[in-house]
This record gives structure tokens, C-alpha cells and sequence, in this order.
């Protein structure tokens, strides 16, 4: 089974200089990658630029506008408080979900079996009118409605681990029945959103699963909601293609979040849904890098994503787990989200 391989060397110029979504990211992943000969048994993808039809399925005319203006200026500017911007940011961001798309085209076509996009700026925190949460573009969103009108696909799983609840993706899908959107997220946390109970609304209702997590939790926790959870919800809702939000901010290192994922956890998540894909829909998967600022967790981390990719198993290196800490009591939050859900 071939697997597929996007990036693209323009990532490092969108940068600013002490901001934790800063262009080291991505030069780590690339590090990881190279490090353990998985760059190179991966088939690399041709990354182009999105088309403006692909962005605006998502995205509205006047979000548009107004990052090609910021494009276009010379100067770096910040869109809120996190999010900046600067001269050819969404020429960068285009790419970012061109990457997406590639990987998505070449899995779906045929082409291969599977996919990572090691991509960035990340993007599930960019709302329809505009951006958030360094995030410009809704890269995995982007891919999700490109799959649908490109190539019939009726129904979309995308999963989502980052630390920060997905926002920008839940809301482009929140009253849609044709994509499951299933976020694991600490919670309360930024960006405030993805309680229990919002589970979509109209035709949408219940293809939207929120799983807020408390802060300290780490890999007894996660593999129980996916266990629980993630598993039977995938189950009946029989996929076409998987799409996965990565976000290796969840790491017990990472300096902006407060959960305790090793990277012997991350790598069970990711084969998890390899799994996943394997059994639902003929191993399409396409895993996609958002968020993560410690460069262990992104060095280590994606190049075990395209072990498991490639069908071996991870190699963690020595001396990068946390102390022994209990985690919280999830039964609760479990035993409510089944019912919310009917699992």
C-alpha cells in the first residue's frame, strides 16, 4: 500500500519571530521525518496552490478579501490576538490546504492508500468569516467538501485530536449529516467551545461528537474514549474517508495545554484510527498536522504517524514520558456521552 506524503518548503516563510505557531514547527516535523528514513519510503506529493473555488466552499467572499489585502501589504499584522498575518500568508495558507487536497486526491483517486500532510499554518480553528487560533484557512474542512463534490463521497468521519476543540471545523459542519465530526479536547480551555451537548442542530443533530476532557489527562484516558466512544460512534456511521486533525498539543510537555499524552499514547490514537480506516473504508485515511509546540512531540510523533501509515509499528525514543500521575475520573463524562449519543 502506498502512502502519500505533502508538504511544502514555502510553510517557513509564514513566521513570527517568539510566536508559538512559528516556523521551527514544521523544520522538526521535516527533521523527524528525514531522521527516520520515513520521508523517504513515502511517496512524495506535488504540492499547488487552492483555488479560490475550493476556499470559498468554506469560506466567505469578504474573509477572502480580506486576507488577500493582508497578502498583498508588507507588513505583518495580527487578526486577534493569536493570529497573525503577514506578506503572502494566504499564499502560504493556500498551499497548506493545497497540501490537504493533494493528499485527499491522491487517496481518494486511487493513487494510494493513505496519506500524511504535514502541513502549516494549521487550520481547524479558522471560522467561515474569519481567522482564529493560528489558523487561516479550515485546511480539513477545505478537504472534506473537495471529497464530496470532486468524488460523490456521502459520508466523512474527521477526528480530531488536537488539545483545542476544533471550532472552525465543528461550525462548517454543524448542520450537516454527511461528516461526523469527532473532537477529544481539554476542556474548559481555549477556544471555549465543545460541550457535551453540542451535538449539532437541524439535519446535523448528533454528527457532532464533542468529548471535553480535564485537564491531566493522558493515555488510560484517551484510549477509553476512543474505546468507548470514538469506535462505536465511527461504527455507525460507516465511513468513506477518515480525515484526522492532528495535534500534538495534548503532549504532557507541551507549554500551552495541561494534558499528559506520551508519545507511546499518541501512537495508539494514530493506529487506532489506521485501524479504523482498515476496517470502515478501505484504509482511506489522510491524517493532517495541526497543532503542537513542543518539537519532540512533532519530531517523533508524525514520523510514528507514517510508521503506522507504512504499516509498522512506532519507535519512541528513551527518556520522554512524564512522572506516574493519576488520571482524572472520566465515567461520568463516558456514561453521559453515551447517552447524548444513543452508543
Amino acid at each position: 500500500m502506498t502512502t502519500v506524503y505533502a508538504t511544502h518548503p514555502r510553510y517557513t516563510e509564514h513566521d513570527l519571530p517568539g510566536h508559538p505557531e512559528c516556523a521551527d514547527r514544521i523544520r522538526a516535523v521535516w527533521r523527524g521525518l528525514d531522521e527516520s528514513g520515513m520521508a523517504a519510503r513515502m511517496q512524495p506529493l506535488e504540492v499547488q496552490p487552492l483555488d479560490t473555488e475550493a476556499v470559498l466552499a468554506v469560506h466567505t467572499d469578504d474573509y477572502l478579501a480580506l486576507l488577500q489585502r493582508i497578502n498583498d501589504t508588507p507588513r505583518t499584522i495580527h487578526l486577534d490576538p493569536d493570529t497573525y498575518a503577514g506578506p503572502d500568508a494566504l499564499t502560504i495558507a493556500r498551499l497548506s490546504a493545497g497540501g490537504v487536497i493533494a493528499a485527499t486526491d491522491a487517496v481518494l483517486s486511487g493513487t494510494a492508500g493513505n496519506g500524511l500532510a504535514a502541513v502549516r499554518p494549521p487550520g481547524h480553528h479558522a471560522m467561515p468569516d474569519r481567522a482564529m487560533g493560528f489558523c487561516l484557512l479550515g485546511n480539513v474542512a477545505i478537504a472534506a467538501r473537495h471529497a464530496q463534490t470532486r468524488y460523490g463521497i456521502e459520508r466523512i468521519l474527521i477526528v480530531d485530536y488536537d488539545v483545542h476543540h476544533g471550532n472552525g471545523t465543528e461550525a462548517m459542519f454543524y448542520d450537516d449529516p454527511s461528516v461526523l465530526y469527532i473532537s477529544t479536547h481539554q476542556y474548559p480551555f481555549y477556544p471555549g467551545t465543545g460541550a457535551a451537548s453540542d451535538v449539532g442542530t437541524g439535519s446535523g443533530e448528533g454528527y457532532t461528537v464533542n468529548i471535553p476532557l480535564p485537564a491531566g489527562s493522558g493515555d488510560a484516558t484517551y484510549a477509553t474514549v476512543f474505546d468507548t466512544i470514538v469506535w462505536p460512534a465511527a461504527e455507525r456511521f460507516d465511513p468513506e474517508l477518515i480525515l484526522v486533525s492532528v495535534g500534538f498539543d495534548a503532549y504532557w510537555a507541551d507549554p500551552l495545554a495541561g494534558m499528559r499524552l506520551t508519545l507511546p499514547g499518541y501512537s495508539h490514537l494514530a493506529a487506532e484510527v489506521v485501524r479504523m480506516a482498515q476496517s470502515l473504508c478501505a484504509d482511506k485515511v489522510v491524517f493532517v498536522l495541526e497543532g503542537g509546540y513542543d518539537m519532540d512531540a512533532l519530531r517523533y510523533g508524525a514520523s510514528n504517524i507514517a510508521r503506522l501509515l507504512l504499516g509498522e509499528p512506532p519507535v519512541d525514543p528513551p527518556g520522554t514520558q512524564p512522572s506516574p500521575r493519576p488520571e482524572p475520573d472520566i465515567e461520568r463524562l463516558v456514561a453521559r456521552l453515551k447517552q447524548l449519543h444513543g452508543l
